[in-house]
């Protein structure tokens, strides 16, 4: 039998993060998640979903004549076959991007990919499920992202860039205020103030079309 993924949807739009914010890409979403952030925006990809086989979700992808594919969730490394997707998705010759919770080891990932590996701040209510090994692995090509909830998550998010020296090790630091949570113009003056070497985060999607499934 091939190999298979639970699959919640596979849809074209744009970039709504990361450092090709913007831009055309084709998202991937796995279905299953451990985690229970407080402010998820995909609970929907918690369960349900279709199985299929890689050559499926490659033909689907392929259709769209993609350049920039992004494969997300739920969670996509809860599954072990992301990863021979993800490989796929690189031989295939796709700028590809994995967005992870960094809960699970990301060792495995094929070094073409850029994970974006997100960090849970203490407001997520998932803080104690960080894997700060990951820290460790990260390289110019991955992204670390943090979204802040209060001027409590922002002091502990900066802790842990100066502590692992995550401007250095990564070629993105992304600040992300939490909707509904905190103004992002409030992150802004903080990132200001404190000359800080990340970037923010606006989060298009949630602007464009407020974060709409499949948008």
């Amino acid at each position: 039998m091939q190999d298979t993924l639970r699959i919640t949807e596979i849809f074209h739009s744009l970039q709504g993060e990361t450092r090709t914010a913007g831009l055309p890409t084709v998202f991937v979403r796995l279905t299953g998640c451990p985690l229970r952030c407080q402010y998820c925006d995909s609970a929907y990809a918690f369960s349900g979903g279709t199985i299929q086989t890689l050559d499926d979700i490659l033909g689907q992808v392929a259709s769209y004549r993609p350049r920039y594919v992004c494969v997300t969730g739920g969670e996509p490394l809860a599954q072990p076959n992301a990863i021979p997707l993800l490989k796929r998705l690189c031989d295939a010759g796709y700028e590809v991007s994995l967005e992870t919770s960094g809960a699970l080891d990301i060792s495995a990932v094929d070094p073409r990919v850029s994970r974006v590996v997100d960090l849970k701040t203490p407001g997520s209510k998932e803080v104690s499920r960080n894997r700060y090994e990951n820290m460790e692995l990260l390289t110019a090509n991955d992204q670390v992202k943090f979204v802040i909830c209060s001027r409590e998550d922002y002091d502990w998010a900066v802790s842990k860039l100066i502590q692992y020296g995550l401007d250095r090790r990564a070629g993105e630091v992304l600040f992300s205020a939490s909707h509904h949570e905190l103004k992002g113009r409030d992150l802004a003056d903080w990132i200001v103030a404190d000359n800080l070497p990340v970037r923010l985060q606006m989060q298009l999607h949630k602007i464009l079309w407020d974060d709409e499934p499949g948008r």
